[in-house]
């Protein structure tokens, strides 16, 4: 047996994702160079570790036993390298967040100080929605989440980030001239929604169901990329988080409703468990967002308090 760990990196993530293509997505190496990979780690072994069937990679149980095996390596791997930086005196470890889709327009500038003074630490952030965001928060699979609406059957620790601001938004070519914006808007034109278990769905729903809004023809759309391609479109209107769309506005792609009530008002929080014995990466990331919070946002969103 020659196999190498970069062998093993790779076999594990084809395993995890049962595609070569997901799996060289996510190393960020070439297709050829995962199969190539994976070619030589097989033929270490009589027998197989995976098979295809139709266009499908399926794991034999010999793989599935060898992937278990792998994953320990190098789980092990990693602790020797985090202990050899703990013997250096710098910090080492994993940070695991888990943020709802439209925080990942601000959560990387409240990690990036952190990342670029602690290189030991390896930041792994799943991005969202917010029922499969408060699900890994609550099966204790993350350190903290990054939420705007707080989940009330959780006893939870919080620090206020920044405000988050929903608006109505349409498409430039939606004329604004000489109109009076009343709710009829709802009713002539498509409503563009988030998926179910989003919380800006959430909001937006509470909000149309205050005005008494039927529910007519809708759109349902899982990201908000997609979302404002649609609306840029002209597919109808959304009520959305500002924090997204700096570059549509400022490149007038997209323009702001005035609308009665509007914007929606809450509060980006970083929570987590009480009941969660933070790691010493964890801990020392506290300390970072407690000090350095106001200054980041004071230097990276300073156009965000313009929209009120």
């Amino acid at each position: 047996m020659n196999y190498t760990l970069h062998q093993l990196q790779i076999f594990s993530k084809v395993v995890e994702l049962k595609s070569v293509t997901k799996a060289s997505e996510e190393l960020f190496l070439s297709q050829p160079a995962v199969s190539m990979q994976l070619k030589k780690f097989q033929d270490q072994f009589s027998i197989p570790l995976t098979e295809v069937v139709g266009r499908q990679l399926y794991v034999t149980d010999f793989g599935r036993e060898i992937a278990e095996a792998a994953e320990k390596i190098l789980a092990e791997v990693e602790a020797i390298n985090y202990k050899t930086l703990s013997q250096q005196g710098k910090l080492a470890g994993k940070l695991k967040i888990a943020i709802v889709s439209t925080a990942k327009y601000a959560m990387p500038y409240f990690l990036s100080g952190f990342m670029e003074k602690h290189p030991g630490v390896d930041l792994l952030m799943d991005v969202t929605n917010k029922a499969e965001v408060i699900k890994s928060l609550e099966n204790n699979e993350v350190d903290f989440a990054m939420v705007s609406v707080l989940p009330e059957h959780l006893s939870l620790n919080k620090i206020e980030l920044m405000q988050n601001k929903l608006f109505l938004v349409s498409s430039t070519n939606f004329s604004l001239q000489n109109k009076r914006i009343t709710k009829t808007i709802f009713e002539k034109h498509p409503i563009i929604y988030r998926e179910k278990g989003s919380a800006t769905r959430a909001a937006m729903e509470k909000f149309l169901s205050s005005l008494n809004v039927p529910d007519k023809k809708k759109i349902e759309l899982k990201s908000n990329e997609a979302l404002k391609q649609a609306l840029i479109a002209g597919l109808g209107i959304s009520i959305m988080p500002l924090i997204g769309l700096k570059n549509e506005l400022k490149d007038n792609e997209l323009q702001i409703i005035p609308f009665k009530n509007l914007p929606i008002k809450t509060n980006w929080n970083l929570i987590w468990l009480q009941s969660k014995k933070l790691s010493p990466v964890a801990s020392e990331y506290l300390k970072y967002i407690q000090s350095e919070k106001e200054k980041i946002i004071k230097d990276t969103f300073s156009w965000y308090e313009a929209y009120n």
